[in-house]
């Protein structure tokens, strides 16, 4: 059996850069173990494989190199760029079934733009085991949603941190993600470190701006903003809040294509 396969930097306009996620378009669903084990194989933050429903309507799951997650954007955005760019999608818009509901996205400015749910953190009184061990920073705040977020006063101190994975692992969330104000019209700055799922460090986080951009359009008082994520790939990411969803856009490149050989 022969399958295809993508290899997308997601969320930059250069190869080399941003977060590299695996796309594997399907006819019909492979057993979840093999999905798991082309992950792991793939050995990237996240694979994706999406399956047609009919018109401009697909099924999609991710999976890290450990486990399948709810919810993934870089592997989404490179889902669409495969779409539009590859396999001559004409639409005007591409519509994502997934464990976190219906996700749509567009194309406009030469950007991919995510419509995806606003999840907004609640403030943390006590530190998590294994956080500040995991830093070797304290943060001025402490968030919880479906991550931890980690709240820095600079820039400067979110570049600094060197994680220890093995204490990260202690805490009791999907990831920690690190962020604080940016700076040369950079509204704010982020890292996510999610050893727990198999990710150290990811590239450039799609999900976790579903939580950050509620806490820093209320924090910020503005509802477009613009954020980069500064791991050592980095990527950047216009961001808007609308309602009770947020708009997540970028850009995306192939770096490569070509196929999965998979013999029974």
């Amino acid at each position: 059996m022969l399958l295809p396969l993508y290899q997308v930097d997601a969320f930059t306009d250069q190869v080399f850069a941003g977060n590299p996620a695996a796309v594997c378009p399907l006819t019909e669903w492979l057993p979840a173990d093999m999905m798991q084990a082309i992950a792991a194989e793939n050995n990237l933050a996240e694979t994706a494989f999406f399956v047609p429903r009919g018109g401009n309507e697909y099924d999609l799951r991710w999976f890290t190199p450990a486990v399948e997650v709810e919810l993934c954007g870089h592997a989404t955005l490179a889902s669409a760029h495969v779409l539009l760019r590859h396999l001559n999608f004409k639409g005007e818009e591409i519509v994502f079934h997934s464990k976190s509901g219906p996700l749509r996205v567009r194309q406009a400015n030469g950007r991919l733009t995510l419509d995806f749910p606003s999840r907004p953190p609640k403030p943390l009184v006590e530190h998590p085991e294994g956080l500040l061990d995991g830093l070797g920073a304290t943060p001025v705040a402490i968030l919880a949603g479906p991550d931890l977020v980690a709240v820095f006063n600079t820039e400067e101190e979110v570049r600094a941190i060197q994680p220890n994975q093995l204490h990260l692992a202690k805490v009791e969330y999907r990831a920690v993600i690190v962020t604080a104000p940016g700076s040369n019209g950079v509204d704010f700055v982020s890292r996510f470190f999610g050893p727990r799922v198999g990710v150290p460090e990811d590239p450039v986080t799609g999900s976790a701006h579903t939580t950050l951009i509620p806490y820093w359009a209320e924090r910020l008082g503005k509802t477009e903003l613009y954020a980069r994520q500064v791991s050592p790939r980095g990527g950047d990411l216009w961001c808007e809040l609308r309602g009770d969803r947020v708009l997540i856009s970028g850009h995306a490149v192939t770096y490569l294509k070509g196929e999965i050989e998979l013999n029974h």
